[in-house]
Formats: C-alpha cells, structure tokens, sequence
C-alpha cells in the first residue's frame, strides 16, 4: 500500500464512519428507546447505507483523480437525495396539523399489498406518522439533525471531490 494513499482513504473512511455512527444510533432509538421509524426514516436510512458504501469502497479502492471525482459525485448525489427526504420530513413536521396528511398503513403492509411504483410514491410522499417529532436534541427533531447531517456529507464529498492534492 502506497503510504501517501493512506491519507486521503482516512478522508474516504470518516464520513461512512459517521454515517455507521448514525445509522446506529437510529437503531438505538429504535430498538431501546422505542422511537419506531416511519417511512421517510427507513428513506433515509437507505440513503446512508449509500453514502456508506461508496465511501468504504473508495477508502478500499484509494482512487486517482478521476476515480475520486466519480466516488465524491455518487456520495455528494446520494447526500442529496437523502437531504431531499429530510427536507420533505421537516417540511411535513412544520405543517399545521389541520394540513398534515394522514397515516397511512405500516411499510410491511405496503410491501405485501402495493405495486413497486406505489410502495415508492408512498415512501416518499410519507404520511402522518413522519409529521410525528417524539424525539429532540437540542431543540431539533431527529428529521433537522438528519437534514443538516446529510447538507453536511454533501458538502464534504464535493469538497473531497474538486480539493487538490
């Protein structure tokens, strides 16, 4: 292994290191703390999952330039799907609650009863239950430090991406 790679697959492996880090506190939430995810939530979780495997598959590959332009451009797209979702989930939180939607059925239900096309126009619509905020850390839901997590894994894969070395 070349030495000077080492550096720059730490900067590869920090932000799926990160991601693990929340990914697993959201289990933590889920499973100790009773806070059971909606269906943005699991959005969201598939998009760190994402962002996680880019980043580990650059960390392991240590890529040249244009290798790293294509890993920081998937990541930086991933990020930002997974930004859109929160946004869509703040959004919903910050309705009036005479304007939220309502809930809909559970994702197993969907899974089992809709269409694929259906199953995702719902995934992503969201319902009542991603308007729901149980949970808050220092005055934001878990949706705000989501949305400002992943505004933040943007900006560092295209700051990765177009830095020189």
């Amino acid at each position: 292994m070349n030495p000077q790679s080492m550096p720059l697959r730490l900067l590869y492996a920090a932000p799926a290191l990160a991601c693990a880090g929340l990914l697993g506190f959201g289990y933590y939430l889920q499973y100790f703390d009773n806070q059971d995810p909606c269906p943005l939530c699991l959005v969201q979780r598939g998009f760190y999952y994402g962002v996680i495997v880019v980043f580990v598959i650059a960390a392991l590959h240590g890529p040249k330039r244009i290798g790293n332009a294509v890993y920081c451009a998937i990541a930086a797209v991933l990020a930002l799907g997974g930004f859109g979702v929160a946004a869509r989930q703040v959004w919903l939180q910050h309705l009036p609650i005479d304007q939220v939607p309502a809930c809909g059925p559970d994702l197993f239900f969907m899974m089992e009863n809709f269409p694929l096309r259906r199953l995702l126009e719902k995934l992503f619509l969201g319902s009542g239950q991603c308007a729901e905020v149980n949970w808050r850390f220092l005055g934001f839901s878990i949706a705000e430090w989501s949305l400002a997590c992943f505004a933040g894994l943007a900006l560092y894969a295209l700051w990765l991406g177009f830095r020189r070395r």
